[in-house]
């Protein structure tokens, strides 16, 4: 094939590639990823992982709490083409998985980034489809708003890469903190955002934390504290308060991303567009994060009270308030006593 005939169908590609938010289709007969008719489906939670932890016919709620579906109930209608790229890469992480942390962080980012942009896209769906039926139960039309939209499409159509030749240029859209964890061998624990596009997953060995389109802003402005835990496994506490730092860190990101599309050679490129401008984060609220933290933290007894004291610095189980050191494992108290005691 001629090179202008190969570039003028790679144009045609990527503007033709399925974007389901463009009309909102939401439906069990096309294929979730690519827009095809189909009859298959997957589950949104890879089985493997569902039967490891027996969580399978556990519920999970919808955002507003009035909805839920047993975890194995959640299915993702697919083409034969998408299951088998999906099956696939659960053999790699699965794999991975096996070998703890060592073998989790090994892997590609993004690999990392379609293994999870599955559950997080997968959930995301179930919201759509939630929100759509409700609307059009109260004779309302299913609405979403051009910021939304565009930003559920850029996700959507950097999980196709999975599928189709899609190549990250540059600074990658996504942020990953990968870490030793200390849990019970039993213990699955994850949290997710659907809606900005968070995720984290913990369990004995190793955990990890994602934003999955902050263009590594996030990553990048935890740096500091990220380079400090090197070295060291993290318990649990800790866990939970690195995801809150970055989920309250996505909330007060003050940046819209944009993506340069193109088509080059025989694959489809994505480059972070800046415009000149630098993303920034906006105010630090104290209080709003105490607030956020204590919600992770209430498993093991701490409220936002214990967390914002008058005259002192805000509780932290990463690093010292004061000297900024790390807080190894030997130093962490487990329990809380109405202060804190580091």
């Amino acid at each position: 094939m001629p090179i202008f005939a190969k570039n003028k169908a790679l144009i045609m590609m990527s503007q033709l590639l399925y974007n389901p938010f463009k009309e909102l289709i939401f439906d069990e007969h096309f294929c979730f990823l690519s827009g095809v008719l189909t009859t298959e489906s997957m589950t949104v939670f890879p089985k493997w992982l569902m039967d490891h932890f027996k969580f399978g016919d556990e519920k999970i709620e919808m955002m507003d709490k009035a909805k839920s579906y047993h975890y194995e109930d959640l299915r993702l209608p697919c083409s034969v083409e998408v299951k088998k790229a999906f099956e696939e890469l659960d053999v790699k992480i699965e794999t991975a998985y096996k070998k703890g942390f060592e073998g989790m962080d090994a892997l590609e980012e993004e690999l990392l980034f379609q293994w999870t942009g599955r559950m997080v896209y997968g959930l995301l769906y179930y919201e759509m489809i939630y929100e759509r039926d409700t609307q059009l139960a109260q004779n309302k039309t299913f609405e979403l708003s051009e910021t939304l939209r565009k930003r559920f499409g850029h996700f959507h159509l950097m999980l196709q890469s999975i599928v189709e030749p899609i190549t990250f240029v540059g600074q990658k859209p996504w942020s990953f903190a990968i870490f030793p964890l200390k849990y019970s061998s039993d213990i699955f624990s994850y949290r997710d955002d659907p809606i900005n596009l968070m995720f984290s997953f913990g369990v004995n060995g190793f955990g990890f934390t994602a934003c999955l389109q902050d263009n590594g802003v996030i990553g990048e402005k935890h740096k500091e504290i990220l380079d400090k835990m090197k070295g060291h496994v993290l318990h649990p506490v800790q866990f939970e308060e690195l995801y809150a730092r970055f989920h309250y860190s996505d909330y007060i990101l003050q940046h819209q991303p944009e993506y340069n599309v193109e088509s080059l050679d025989e694959h489809i490129s994505i480059a972070i567009k800046t415009n000149g401008v630098q993303p920034v984060l906006g105010f630090w609220d104290e209080n709003i994060f105490a607030q956020l933290l204590s919600n992770y933290w209430q498993v093991y007894g701490i409220e936002k009270e214990d967390i914002l004291q008058f005259q002192k610095p805000s509780v932290s189980f990463l690093e010292n308030p004061y000297s900024k050191d790390f807080y190894n494992q030997k130093r962490l108290v487990c329990r809380f006593k109405k202060r804190c005691c580091v």
